[in-house]
């Protein structure tokens, strides 16, 4: 009988170590590694020695499991000995808790003391990274053990509660298993929790939950973070074309009905709508982020790549304060106050204050995991051609290529700045492929070789360079950053340059709650009005724009050391007020001018704290001049995926 395959990846991720961090991203994760990324189990008992899976008392479900699958990477992108030792803690702990049967982990609480294989799926997730770090052998055989446990026992007990909306968190590295062991047992199972989970497919290609939604699983915004991936999770083993699409209309749908400014959607604890003052859970955002690598994976399409680089620069940082010693559970597009207080969410009154636990315990174990996969799927192989990038950051990538070493540097500050600088670096002159994705919002990339070859990108679309490259090739991408204005709910307008979105700077003051410092709960106030109109002329137009690079400081996400600013105009609109403790919805625009203009700074969305990022237009009767590179367009939903250009 002919050994079962999996459908190819179109871009195939490196393993762990390969790719690292270099100039402000790897700053980040050292900001991560230097707050709780690097020290939650030392300020955090939920996770000190007393932790279940230590072999304690405490908290013995998934929380274990998130913190190692963003502790590894993140020691491993950082090359840091401290956090590996504190990682491989994790991985002990993991592999000595097999059963005889295969089982992996304490009896759960979670499920009346039994075996609930939810966290399960988390340690696989992990011991695969640390597999692919390390070589670590053990970790084959343990995952096999545990696929011969669940293949005999999901007839009797099968998928329930989040693990039947969460199989595809298994899948993904069971598919990953089988490539490098093709034990037929792993896709007989993979079938089966398949079958037995939350069909995903049909959810978003179907797509009902079209306003705020009540407590349901799947309504759950973690579950859909986790869930949009499933299509192309499956369609590798399916070959299904509507497991194909559905990866497209997932966004699509989101998009439509839940989308944000700043590449999520509301989920407070569930779906709720497109107001930018519900609120995003800080675990949907780094699950979307995952999720996403994923579909780029499977599809190859630069679409995912845009939307990956959006949430990484925006809705990421943003739910940290700049030290990454405390976040948020919920953060707001529009958010004008974070403080203990009541809100129409399903989420207790403490989710979008800053702090070490606010609201439940999941996003401080789970955020970690956000920035270094981020970091570790810069690159990817372009099978049987070459490799793509996928977002652009500073790096160094070290591989090999047809047996032969290859070094690629890339030098930049983008998000920031606008451009990025590329050293390819080998032993000997290499035929290869390298592509470029190029972002919707870029209509004039290009790329630029110092002999003065030249190639045009196209939006939307990967720049394909196809050469031999030579020791020391020095190459520069160009995308130039327009500002741009989206319309949004209720005729809102947000601002966008590139691929971040600006939000009204306000002076904050932070209100001290609790807790043990640096690792606190604060509430933070706004000290000046935040109820600001965008000026806008008879053609919707900004009346002003202007924009001011600063240098990319020691903390690159925050307001006060900001590395870009918007100044444009706009006047107070006094109707515009809190309700229900939050922003109210934005007063349908255009609205007529009858407030005196003032100049406003924005800055990037991810560098603030309290934010407008949907704004009223406002129309007086006498306008200045037109910033020339202020674009109108209406938010767009995501494009086709070109099913046939990847067969």
């Amino acid at each position: 009988m002919a050994k079962r395959r999996l459908q190819a990846r179109q871009l195939k991720p490196l393993p762990l170590g390969q790719i690292l961090p270099r100039g402000w991203l790897q700053q980040q994760l050292q900001i991560q590694a230097a707050g709780l990324g690097g020290h939650l189990d030392e300020v955090w008992p939920d996770l000190g020695p007393d932790n279940r899976w230590l072999g304690g008392d405490r908290e013995g479900w998934e929380r274990g499991p998130y913190f190692a699958d963003g502790l590894i990477p993140l020691a491993a992108l950082l090359q840091d000995s401290a956090l590996q030792a504190k990682a491989e803690v994790w991985v002990e702990a993991f592999l000595a808790y097999q059963n005889p049967d295969g089982w992996i982990g304490p009896a759960n609480e979670q499920d009346g003391g039994g075996r609930d294989p939810w966290p399960v799926f988390v340690v696989l997730k992990a011991l695969r990274q640390w597999y692919q770090w390390q070589e670590d052998d053990r970790v084959l055989s343990c995952m096999l053990s545990f696929c011969e446990y669940l293949r005999a026992h999901l007839g009797r007990h099968p998928l329930q509660s989040w693990a039947k909306y969460r199989w595809a968190d298994l899948v993904v590295t069971l598919h990953w298993l089988y490539e490098e062991t093709e034990a037929d047992l792993i896709l007989e199972l993979c079938d089966e929790l398949q079958a037995q989970g939350y069909n995903w497919t049909e959810h978003f290609m179907d797509f009902r939950l079209r306003k705020e939604q009540s407590v349901q699983m799947d309504s759950h915004v973690v579950n859909n973070a986790m869930g949009i991936k499933s299509g192309g999770v499956w369609y590798r083993q399916s070959g299904n074309t509507r497991d194909w699409e559905s990866m497209k209309a997932s966004l699509n749908s989101l998009d439509r009905f839940h989308g944000q400014a700043n590449g999520m959607f509301s989920g407070d604890e569930h779906l709720a709508g497109k107001n930018p003052s519900r609120g995003t859970e800080l675990c949907a955002v780094v699950e979307m982020m995952y999720s996403l690598e994923e579909l780029l994976s499977v599809s190859g399409e630069p679409l995912f790549a845009e939307r990956l680089e959006q949430i990484a620069y925006n809705a990421l940082p943003a739910a940290f304060s700049p030290d990454m010693w405390s976040h948020q559970y919920d953060q707001q597009a529009n958010q004008v106050i974070c403080n203990v207080a009541e809100r129409p969410w399903s989420n207790g009154p403490d989710a979008n204050i800053f702090g070490l636990e606010p609201h439940f315990g999941c996003c401080t174990a789970n955020f970690h995991q956000g920035w270094p996969k981020f970091a570790a799927h810069l690159w990817m192989e372009r099978p049987g051609q070459g490799f793509a990038l996928t977002s652009y950051a500073p790096s160094r990538l070290q591989t090999t290529w047809q047996g032969k070493k290859v070094a690629i540097e890339t030098r930049t500050d983008y998000p920031f700045r606008d451009t990025v600088s590329f050293q390819v670096s080998m032993d000997e002159p290499m035929e290869l492929t390298l592509q470029f994705p190029i972002p919707r919002w870029a209509s004039q990339a290009a790329l630029i070789h110092g002999d003065g070859s030249f190639y045009k990108g196209e939006p939307g679309e990967y720049l394909t360079v196809r050469r031999q490259w030579n020791p020391g090739d020095e190459w520069t991408l160009t995308l130039p950053q327009d500002i741009r204005l989206e319309r949004r709910y209720r005729g809102g307008i947000a601002v966008k340059r590139g691929p971040l979105v600006y939000a009204l700077k306000l002076e904050e003051q932070w209100q001290y709650l609790g807790g043990q410092m640096p690792a606190a709960d604060w509430e933070v106030y706004p000290l000046a009005p935040w109820n600001y109109g965008l000026s806008l002329d008879g053609a919707g137009q900004l009346t002003h724009a202007s924009v001011a690079e600063k240098p990319v400081g020691a903390l690159p996400f925050s307001p006060q050391n900001a590395p870009l600013e918007i100044r444009v105009q706009g006047c107070l609109v006094p109707p515009w007020h809190l309700w229900d403790n939050s922003a109210a919805p934005v007063p349908a625009s255009p609205l007529a001018g009858q407030q005196p203009r003032q100049e406003l700074v924005l800055i990037p969305y991810g560098c603030t704290n309290l934010r407008v990022t949907e704004f009223p237009g406002v129309q007086q009767k006498t306008d200045g001049g037109v910033s020339s590179s202020a674009q109108f367009g209406e938010e767009k939903a995501s494009p086709e995926i070109n099913h046939s250009s990847v067969q």
